[in-house]
């Protein structure tokens, strides 16, 4: 299962946002945080570093709309 930290880490990455690993009810797309682009890297980040598919068809943005929400929806779908 993927670790919070470890996810965290990997959004701060890739946003260049360290404010998400403080913050886990940051607004990421309302604040411009995650873009369309932004959320592809993720998906090819959380695949390639962590095992596990996410397809973009069964991807929701609603899912994604913070990072404590990005964390519970990859455990969710590992475990």
């Amino acid at each position: 299962m993927p670790t919070k930290e470890k996810v965290l880490a990997m959004l701060a990455q890739i946003t260049e946002v360290s404010q998400v690993k403080q913050d886990l009810d940051l607004q990421l797309y309302e604040t411009g945080i995650l873009d369309s682009l932004k959320t592809v890297e993720l998906i090819v980040a959380f695949s390639e570093q962590l095992g596990i598919d996410i397809s973009p068809a069964e991807f929701e943005r609603e899912e994604w709309a913070t990072p404590r929400a990005i964390v519970a929806a990859l455990q969710r779908k590992v475990s």
